[in-house]
Parts: structure tokens; C-alpha cells; sequence
């Protein structure tokens, strides 16, 4: 990885020479658009519970925990140029995605917490952007690349984006592209991996360990998921465009508008996510009851967001910041989400905010819950994710800014310091916390010099 790293910073280095040249003129001086290298270092700690799981049809716990330190490093290549590694991981701890191999238990059964590989997982993500400001900064370039992988999942993107300001900067215009190229590397419910590498059998591996049963808790024989099969595509694309709209309507109110069309292809349900037919036997090992098959969805998905932003600068201690999406795709679900955060200034240094955010959604025509679905359906799930629901979340956070960074580590100034605590729930049932904390600090070259 430092290799690649190495490797791109030269070439969006070059680039930026090129602009430069491409962009001089006579303008005797200007302000550099990023001063001095920055460096911010995010941390959050994000729990949650619930009855869901669509690991286990629908139903089963939900439990998670996730932990996620980021760096973010921006440096300046020259006036005009800034080049912005992101490199985060996000480890985390799921009872739910533990139980796709619940037989790691002796006595596996619905709700129980599996300890299985499958149970932790860690993503680690690279994203390089480069970006270009204009001599008179009214016109701003940027390109990325970015790569990600855990598991059994893997991301490549790239994309780039272009604004143009107008009216003495009041009014801007940006519209980006983005695309994803991904790739699974599926792993699927234990039993029906294991009767599919039999050839179609319960003969073998945990069917010789373990004893079926029906529910009554009798010998059983049949258990037949006919309808299962490896997926033959592993791929999963995205891409979107994105356009948006911003206007300084006085000194109090600015709006902005935006709208992404996104279309997704590939491989877009979730291979190790379980499902359960009305009108098939149950079978069960244990009090674990075995799939019928697994989530199946459309190879595509078209999703068009659509929102706007408002804030209204009450007096130097009050800013209002609203925030309204509407959203619709072509997999039946429309949803809408309300957001609004009062910052309250306190002093030069510290503003403390209050926060709410309210979503709801109506459910996705392949939804549908537990036990619920036919056999003869082509395309069905039990995530709840696709269900109808609404949720809300609150929470508050402070901010501690300091511009002249006079608080140091090291060569590095501290510029701002934001703690935050969410809570979320769901009509569903499912629940969750988050803190999160973050640090920006600025490279002091006279701090360096000295020392």
C-alpha cells in the first residue's frame, strides 16, 4: 500500500504542476487555498441491538458493535493544489453475521450469539483525492480513487467533481460523477453450502454431526432447498451523478438544492442472508431451523435522491441548519427524512448542539417477513432494512475551535476538537448508540523549526 501511496502522490503531483502552469496569469498574489498540511484523526464507537436478523430469516438477534479509527491527511502541494489521503478501518463484532455457521455451537439454536469466523470482520479503505482551485478561486477540480476490502468483499472507485462559483462567490453550482466497481467473495448459510458441496445431499460433514429433526423434535428426512445455487455473478457496480445548487440569499439565510441519480448493478442482495418459505417443511438442527434459500434480488436498482438544505443565521450565538431528502427508487420504496441541528454559540471557542433527525420509509415490493414468502416467487427478502418503518435520532455534540491552534502536540497545532452522541431508534425494534470523536490539527512550521 505505501508503494501504491507513493506511486499516486507523484502522479497527482504532476498534475497539479500541469494545472498551475495551465492556470497562471498576472495576479500579483493570492491566498493559498490550504495554508499548511492538516491532519484530522476521527475515532467512533457505534452498538446496536435488535430482532431482525436477516441472517436468520427475519427474525434472531441484531446485535453489533463496531469500532472505527480514521486519518485524514491534507496537504498542500503548491497554492492551488491539495492532495487528501483518508484511511480508515472499521472493525466490528456481530452475533448476527456470526450464526450464517451457527454449528460451531454444539446445540445451535435461533437468538444464540455464534462464535464463528464469520462473527468479526475488519474493513480497511484508501481514498486519494486531489483537488485544483483556480487563480481566482471561482472554479474547483477535483479526481479520486479509492479501494476498500474485508472479507469477503472487495472496492475499487473513482470519480471526480467540478464547481464553478458566481455573484461574488454566493452562488455556487457542482455537479460529480462517481463509480464503483465490487466484487463479492460469497459465503453463504453453512447448511446450504455444505448440502450444495454433498452434491445436493445431507450426507456428510455437519449433516453426520448434527441429527435433523422436524419441529415436533422428530427424526426428519427431506430436507431438499431445491431452490438454492451459487451465484454465478460476483459483481456489484455503482454509479451516480450528482448535481447541486447553492445560493447566499443574504447575511442571514443561505439554501442549497441537490439530486443524485445512482444506478446500481450486479450482485445486490446479500448471499449468507437466510430464507424461509410458508409452504415448505421446516426442518431443524437443534432449535435451529434450516434455510429454504437465500435472499434473492434484481440485478439492478435505479435510486434518485432529492433534497435541500436551509440556513438561517438567527443572531451570533443561534444558526438554524434544516435538512429535507426525498427519495424513491424503482424497488418500490419512497422515504423521507427531516433533519435539524441548532448550534449554539457559547463563546470564541466553544458552540454546543442540539440535534434531530426523523426518517421514514414505506417497504420494498420483495419484502416480506419470517416464513412469509412462497417458493414460487422469483425475487424475496426478509431484511428489515427494505421494510416499512420509521425511525428517529437525536443526540448533541459540542465543538471547541481554536483558529490560532495555540494548543499544541508536538509540531502539530489543535484547530478544532467535536464530540458527539447519537441515539437511534426504529419502529422495528432495532436500536442503536454512537459516539464519536474527532481532532483536527494544522502543521505549525514555525513549531517545527524550533524544536
Amino acid at each position: 500500500m505505501k508503494k501504491v501511496f507513493i506511486l499516486l502522490t507523484g502522479f497527482f503531483g504532476a498534475m497539479g504542476a500541469y494545472a498551475q502552469e495551465q492556470d497562471s496569469t498576472e495576479v500579483s498574489y493570492k491566498k493559498r487555498v490550504l495554508d499548511a498540511t492538516e491532519v484530522d484523526f476521527l475515532f467512533s464507537y457505534y452498538k446496536q441491538d435488535g430482532v431482525h436478523s436477516a441472517v436468520e430469516g427475519g427474525q434472531g438477534t441484531e446485535k453489533l458493535t463496531d469500532v472505527t479509527p480514521t486519518i485524514i491527511v491534507s496537504m498542500p502541494l503548491n497554492d492551488d493544489d491539495v492532495l487528501t489521503a483518508d484511511l480508515g478501518v472499521s472493525a466490528y463484532s456481530s452475533a448476527s453475521s456470526g450464526n450464517i455457521n451457527p454449528f460451531a455451537s454444539k446445540k445451535p439454536r435461533l437468538w444464540q450469539a455464534s462464535s464463528g469466523a464469520s462473527a468479526t470482520d475488519q474493513l480497511t479503505a484508501l481514498v486519494l483525492t486531489y483537488s485544483h482551485s483556480s487563480d481566482d478561486r471561482n472554479t474547483i477540480w477535483n479526481a479520486h480513487i479509492s479501494g476498500s476490502t474485508e472479507y469477503d468483499y472487495h472496492s475499487l472507485g473513482f470519480g471526480g467533481g467540478y464547481t464553478r462559483l458566481f455573484n461574488d462567490k454566493n452562488t455556487e453550482l457542482t455537479i460529480s460523477g462517481n463509480a464503483y466497481l465490487d466484487q463479492w467473495m460469497p459465503i453463504y448459510p453453512k447448511e446450504l453450502q455444505q448440502w450444495k458441496d454433498n452434491g445436493n445431499s445431507t450426507i456428510g460433514g455437519i449433516y453426520e454431526d448434527f441429527t435433523i429433526t422436524n419441529a415436533l423434535g422428530d427424526l426428519a428426512t427431506g430436507y431438499n432447498p431445491e431452490k438454492f445455487k451459487f451465484h454465478s455473478n460476483k459483481n456489484r457496480n455503482s454509479f451516480s451523478l450528482s448535481f447541486s445548487f447553492s445560493q447566499v440569499v443574504n447575511k442571514r439565510m443561505q439554501f442549497s438544492l441537490f439530486l443524485d441519480v445512482l444506478q446500481q448493478q450486479g450482485l445486490l442482495s446479500t448471499p449468507y442472508q437466510r430464507i424461509y418459505f410458508a409452504d415448505k417443511a421446516d426442518y431443524y438442527i437443534s432449535q435451529f431451523r434450516l434455510a429454504d434459500d437465500i435472499e434473492r434480488l434484481p440485478g439492478t436498482r435505479f435510486k434518485l435522491p432529492i433534497g435541500a438544505r436551509l440556513n438561517y443565521y438567527v443572531n451570533q450565538n443561534l444558526v438554524i441548519r434544516s435538512y429535507y431528502r426525498y427519495y424513491t427508487d424503482d424497488w418500490g420504496i419512497t422515504a423521507h427524512t427531516a433533519n435539524i441541528e441548532l448550534p449554539v454559540k457559547l463563546n470564541d471557542r466553544f458552540t454546543v448542539y442540539p440535534m434531530y433527525r426523523y426518517y421514514t420509509q414505506t417497504a420494498s415490493k420483495y419484502f416480506a417477513p419470517f416464513e412469509t414468502h412462497l417458493s414460487s416467487e422469483t425475487y424475496y427478502t426478509s431484511d428489515y432494512d427494505l421494510s416499512k418503518f420509521n425511525a428517529s435520532q437525536y443526540g448533541a455534540g459540542f465543538t471547541y475551535t481554536d483558529i490560532f491552534t495555540t494548543m499544541h502536540i508536538w509540531s502539530l497545532g489543535i484547530k478544532n476538537i467535536d464530540v458527539r452522541y447519537n441515539h437511534y431508534d426504529r419502529s422495528d425494534g432495532l436500536h442503536s448508540d454512537i459516539v464519536s470523536f474527532a481532532v483536527k490539527f494544522v502543521m505549525d512550521d514555525k513549531k517545527k523549526k524550533k524544536n
